[in-house]
Parts: C-alpha cells; sequence; structure tokens
C-alpha cells in the first residue's frame, strides 16, 4: 500500500509538522522514497562540503594501543591531541562483539515503528535523560541536518535499565562499560603532558564527571551533496570516544578551508578532544571542527560517547598548566551554562569556544 501521508507533506509546512512535530524524523521522509531534497535542508553553499576542498592524501593519526604501557604510545596520543585533536585506536581492548551489538542494537532502535520512538521524545519521555529528536537543534537552524539521534545522559545503570529503550540499552551500557579503561587511560596519558601527575577526585569530576551517548542515525538521502548530515562544530566534551560503522561521512577540519576523511577502520574507535578540554589544558590540546555528510545510497550509524565534566563544575585552565607563568587564555566558566549555550544556536564552528575566552 502506498503510504498516506505521500501527497499531503509535499508542502513545506507539513514536511516540518511530519519530521519534527509528529516525531517521524527524518527516517521517516527518507523511507518514503523522496526523489529530491525538501527545502528545509538545503545548505548554504559555503556549508556544504565538495571534492575541490577535501585532502584525498591527509589522514588524523592511527594509534595501535596494543602495548599500552609503551611510552611511545602515550606520546603519540598527545602528540595526535595537540597537532590534530582527533586520531583513531586500534587494538584498545573492546572485544569486537561488543562494538557490533552496538551497532545492531543502534540499527534496532531506529528500525522501530514510530509510535515506539515518539514515546522518548521532549513530550513524552520518562527522563529529561532520554530524548529521541532530529537534526541538533530545530528551533534554531535555518536548515536543518539530515540526522536522527537517541540522546541519552548516563546517570547510574540502575536508572539506564529503568529508562533507557530496551531495544538498545543492554548493549549500551556494555559499550559504555567496556569503554571505561579506554578513557581512563588516554586522560592518564594527556595529563602527563600537561603536569597533571594525579587524577584526584576533584580531577575526575572535572575530566570525566558524566557522560552522555548518542545513537546516531543518518538516512539514505536524495540530493546529498545539497544539505550535511551534521553541520561543522566542535564537540564540548573533554573527550568524544566515536564508534562509526563501515560507511564513512566523518570529515576533521584540515589546513585552511580542508576537510580530511576519517576512514572506517574495522574494530577501531575515533577519539576527538572537546572545549572543556581545551579550555582546561589552556588550549594545549586542540577541540577541532569536524561535520558528516549526507548519503545518497546507504544508511548510516554511529555511537560516540561524550566524556564530560559534571553540569555543576566550574571549568577553566588547570592551575599546573599555569604553573610556569602561561597567561590564562580562559576564564572559569559554569559547564551547564557552556553547554547550554552550545545547544541554543545552530552548528557554527569553533565559535562556542569564545564564550570562555577571556
Amino acid at each position: 500500500m502506498d503510504p498516506i501521508v505521500a501527497t499531503p507533506i509535499s508542502e513545506s509546512s507539513n514536511i516540518t509538522d511530519f519530521v519534527i512535530t509528529n516525531r517521524n524524523g527524518v527516517k521517516g521522509l527518507s523511507e518514503m522514497g523522496l526523489k529530491t531534497l525538501p527545502k528545509q535542508y538545503i545548505q548554504p553553499v559555503e556549508e556544504r562540503i565538495t571534492v575541490s576542498n577535501i585532502l584525498p592524501q591527509e589522514s588524523i593519526p592511527i594509534i595501535d594501543m596494543s602495548n599500552w604501557d609503551e611510552q611511545k604510545v602515550s606520546e603519540s596520543i598527545c602528540d595526535a591531541a595537540e597537532k590534530w585533536g582527533f586520531f583513531q585506536i586500534i587494538n584498545h581492548g573492546v572485544p569486537i562483539e561488543v562494538l557490533e551489538n552496538v551497532k545492531d542494537a543502534t540499527h534496532r532502535f531506529f528500525n522501530l515503528p514510530a509510535e515506539e520512538k515518539r514515546k522518548f521524545s521532549k513530550e513524552n519521555s520518562p527522563s529529561n535523560s532520554v530524548r529521541f529528536g532530529t537534526s541538533f537543534s530545530p528551533e534554531a537552524e535555518k536548515a536543518l541536518e539530515w540526522k536522527d539521534y537517541l540522546s541519552m545522559f548516563y546517570v547510574s545503570e540502575e536508572e539506564a535499565y529503568a529508562l533507557w529503550p530496551s531495544a538498545c540499552k543492554d548493549q549500551v551500557l556494555e559499550y559504555m562499560r567496556g569503554s571505561e579503561p579506554v578513557i581512563q587511560r588516554l586522560l592518564e596519558a594527556l595529563m602527563k603532558r600537561i603536569n597533571v601527575k594525579e587524577i584526584d577526585e576533584t580531577k575526575k569530576s572535572l575530566l570525566m564527571g558524566s557522560k552522555r551517548i548518542n545513537l546516531n542515525y543518518y538516512p539514505i538521502c536524495p540530493n546529498p551533496e545539497l544539505t550535511v548530515g551534521i553541520g561543522r562544530h566542535s564537540d564540548v566534551s573533554t573527550l568524544t570516544i566515536l564508534l562509526q560503522d563501515d560507511i564513512g561521512g566523518l570529515y576533521v577540519r584540515g589546513n585552511n578551508d580542508s576537510w580530511v576523511h576519517v576512514p572506517p577502520i574495522s574494530g577501531s574507535l575515533v577519539i576527538n578532544v572537546g572545549d572543556a578540554l581545551q579550555i582546561m589544558s589552556n588550549g594545549r590540546y586542540k577541540s577541532i571542527e569536524h561535520r558528516v555528510v549526507a548519503n545518497g545510497s546507504k544508511n548510516r550509524i554511529s555511537v560516540p560517547i561524550f566524556v564530560n565534566p559534571r553540569p555543576d563544575d566550574m571549568i577553566g585552565p588547570f592551575p599546573e598548566v599555569l604553573a610556569g607563568g602561561e597567561e590564562a587564555l580562559y576564564k572559569q566558566v559554569l559547564y551547564s551554562n557552556y553547554v547550554r549555550h552550545f545547544f541554543k544556536k545552530a552548528h557554527d564552528g569553533k565559535k562556542t569556544i569564545e564564550f570562555a575566552k577571556i
């Protein structure tokens, strides 16, 4: 039977209602077999990525963590965080079946009927910690992004089991548990480089006091060259641990206006520095702009874990970084205010960091 909504949503306002208000998401739009991209998703020319501004010969570092205790591994991590702000890790210790299970769970959630996913929308979700949505910040965006997501703020396993969707919660929690040693090792290495010898309870709160995990879904898109999966931005996290599938589409800012593709590597995790770590390291480590392109032939998923300070933490350059007389580049800011500033506007590259600059 042909979808009865196909004709009515041809009007602009009806598309917005269908995707956003009625929470069918962009997946529901994609599954109607559209031949052309709705105008709400057409990005300005300057926000589109083209072959001319891609650097095919460049790549972010790939770090083998199988011999974690070797000094050269720690040095490679810190060097990559300083120069690129992005790197991939292999042989990191998270079992491949755990990674595959969470990818399968992501597809399982997004393949649920719309009425099931709608239970986790802003209006219906049992908790502010769990949110199903589309695009990034539709109220603030001039052009929407071609992405649906499920965002889950981790409070405790007990809350997660009670409130997270049953289609994915077991696999997501297993993935979060498996990634914990990786996160701790990465932060230990990064802290030593900036003279933080010990991660005490205060530092632990600032670096990894809270976590949020997203399941991202980028459905097949008509005219993918006219839109974006995610627009230019840097993360507001300390670190982001990203699992991507084998489709590809993540790009990192290179020199000038160029972009570098982050190719999928089986079993790898993509690590990137967030704004919080840039602030706490006083700019030693850099959060870098990145973006995701839309795909015209395949559905893509990704699963980022955002490792963050606690919302009520004040973040600023660590005293150890400034001990040698280095001038502070950033002021102390309440982390929840910083995050609120990020989410109240459309993606706009690196502009969020201006909020914390002196």
